[in-house]
């Protein structure tokens, strides 16, 4: 069996979790709708990234909808204590599996008693606020309503930690003074490097950051840099991509997803990954591809 040979991990809120994770989103079904083709494969994933060391799960309600979710409590629960599970808040799905923004404070109050629903829990390890002003790319705009809403049903005790989803710096900087942001999760990889600067700000500040996409997401990492580079270190493309992240800034935390065994021990496996400095150096060029 694969395991997490790599044993660095980094502060999210009161927990410390290993830096390589599991996104539980691949598993609901196409469009991430829709119960998964081969359950107990999913089923299977679930446990196998525990049995292998992973401590950090992401998730949402809005997956399925509450189709992975509903996963993880079957395969999981009761839940190992050093598991730390965070979801996402702020859309739901319509009827044919479009995405929603479902932003306004009593949405957010209902998608948390959903998730604790569906996760069977009391009380949720991290929150992040997904912020929909533009559904597509972070946009500038106040979140002071939505986040105190959040931030009450953590004083109520329903939520342990808070985090930003789809934010920009200045959005941060707003919560910050509402409540504690625990994490950051935006778009960012390989090719998609946007967030230099604000991943290195979040680093000082002692914030994790959690990329997501981080294989490309809808559309897969290609590159003719990081297919040579794979063939080299005799790895697969992806794992050299996770391991760059990795090797990026210490603050940055791995959710990569799937619904197979198999790529699940592949990407593990990239958490024993060693970079050297030409390699990254070689790497680097990739963003400057798609700039």
């Amino acid at each position: 069996m694969t395991a997490i040979t790599n044993s660095a991990t980094y502060r999210l809120g009161d927990r410390c979790v290993k830096r390589m994770g599991y996104g539980a989103m691949q598993l609901a079904g196409p469009g991430v709708f829709g119960p998964p083709k081969d359950r107990p494969e999913a089923i299977a994933v679930l446990r196998t990234a525990i049995e292998s060391g992973v401590d950090h799960i992401d998730t949402s309600d809005f997956y399925g909808p509450h189709i992975t979710n509903q996963l993880i409590r079957e395969a999981l629960a009761p839940y190992p204590r050093d598991l730390t599970i965070v979801t996402k808040i702020g859309a739901v799905r319509d009827e044919k599996g479009g995405w929603i923004p479902a932003f306004a404070p009593a949405q957010l109050t209902d998608a948390v008693h959903d998730n604790l629903r569906n996760l069977d829990l009391d009380v949720i390890d991290v929150v992040n606020l997904r912020i929909m002003i533009d559904p597509h790319h972070p946009a500038e705009g106040s979140i002071e309503a939505e986040l105190t809403a959040v931030a009450d049903l953590q004083r109520q005790g329903l939520i342990r930690h808070i985090g930003l989803s789809h934010a920009t710096p200045t959005q941060i900087a707003q919560g910050r003074a509402i409540c504690d942001i625990v994490c950051v999760q935006n778009q960012y990889n390989l090719a998609h490097r946007g967030d230099d600067a604000l991943i290195d700000d979040l680093a000082r500040a002692g914030t994790a950051y959690v990329p997501y996409f981080p294989l490309g997401g809808f559309n897969p990492l290609q590159s003719a840099i990081l297919s040579a580079v794979a063939a080299e270190l005799g790895a697969t493309p992806m794992q050299v991509a996770l391991a760059w992240l990795l090797r990026r800034s210490p603050n940055i935390l791995l959710i990569p997803g799937t619904s197979s065994v198999a790529h699940l021990r592949e990407n593990l496996a990239a958490a024993s990954m060693t970079l050297s400095d030409d390699v990254v150096a070689r790497l680097n060029a990739i963003g400057g591809e798609h700039t």
